[in-house]
């Protein structure tokens, strides 16, 4: 008799170890702020701004959740900078056991523009499926599914455009997830552009990975592919650096100053542009982020 299956990753979460290591804590386009608050009755307060090194547009939203975790319900409300009214409402294990039920709405009431989403997830042992339904946007249902069994990953995503009755977009996926490494093979965009990750903990403090990407498609022509890796300097540091094909180098480094406070810097470096006469643009970037989190 097979021990029971644990839940495989959602679709969208296939090859996250390696686009988490090459793709966060690089905080390389500005200067950026994040405060995160709760308070005794479970509601969440989360306030985050940017501003964008290039354009110096500055760009921010103000969040609240409300959580109650006994009856699986969650009520989440944003305002953003741009004048937009985000609510969402997420219900869990409350009709069926690995059921997720989720109504996300967006307005601007400047531009009359409107969202509605309605998601399901549903998971269970060897299982993780998710649907979706734009009802403004088509409307537009879309479905993906991942099936696992002992580490091999095996997934597929379709998009069908109602009033149409077609479909617009198709991709499928396979992978394997060990516990010190993963390996993911994504073929997206209509099985026009296919991609390779690779994820490696390489021991305790230290962790690799690199993507490789191939448009079929693309007027250039060639692989874009990207390494990258992590060390951990210590239980509150670490040190992040990655390089693509096109010659340009990211680095990052993330510290926490106290509890509940941490700073990342980022650097991004055009190796074939050393010579540009501004050290931090365009060919070369800079930022900084910090987080309080009480």
């Amino acid at each position: 008799m097979s021990l029971p299956q644990p839940v495989p990753p959602s679709w969208k979460d296939l090859g996250k170890s390696s686009n988490d290591l090459l793709g966060k804590d690089y905080h390389f386009q500005g200067a950026s702020l994040e405060v995160k608050t709760q308070t005794p009755s479970a509601v969440a307060f989360k306030v985050q701004g940017t501003r964008d090194s290039k354009s110096e547009l500055i760009a921010g939203d103000i969040e609240g959740k409300w959580t109650d975790k006994v009856h699986g319900l969650t009520l989440t409300q944003t305002w953003t900078t741009a004048n937009i009214l985000k609510n969402q409402i997420e219900v869990e294990n409350l009709l069926a056991k690995g059921l997720k039920l989720d109504l996300a709405t967006s307005l601007s009431p400047e531009k009359g523009a409107k969202t509605a989403v309605v998601n399901t997830v549903y998971k269970q042992s060897g299982l993780h499926t998710r649907a979706a339904l734009d009802v403004f946007k088509g409307p537009t249902f879309t479905a993906d599914a991942v099936l696992g069994r002992d580490g091999f990953l095996v997934g597929a995503e379709a998009a069908y455009n109602v009033t149409g009755g077609n479909i617009t977009r198709y991709a499928a996926a396979v992978g394997y997830n060990a516990p010190e490494y993963a390996v993911t093979l994504h073929a997206l965009n209509n099985l026009n552009t296919f991609s390779a990750s690779y994820y490696h903990r390489v021991s305790r403090d230290v962790e690799a990975g690199a993507k490789a990407v191939y448009d079929s498609k693309s007027t250039h022509g060639g692989v874009a592919l990207e390494v990258g890796t992590k060390t951990y300097l210590d239980a509150s540091a670490f040190v992040k650096a990655k390089i693509n094909n096109s010659g340009v180098i990211a680095l990052g480094y993330t510290q926490a100053l106290r509890p509940g406070v941490k700073a990342s810097f980022g650097l991004a470096l055009d190796t074939q542009k050393l010579n540009d006469a501004n050290p931090v643009g365009p060919s070369h970037k800079v930022g900084v982020q910090f987080v309080f989190d009480s």
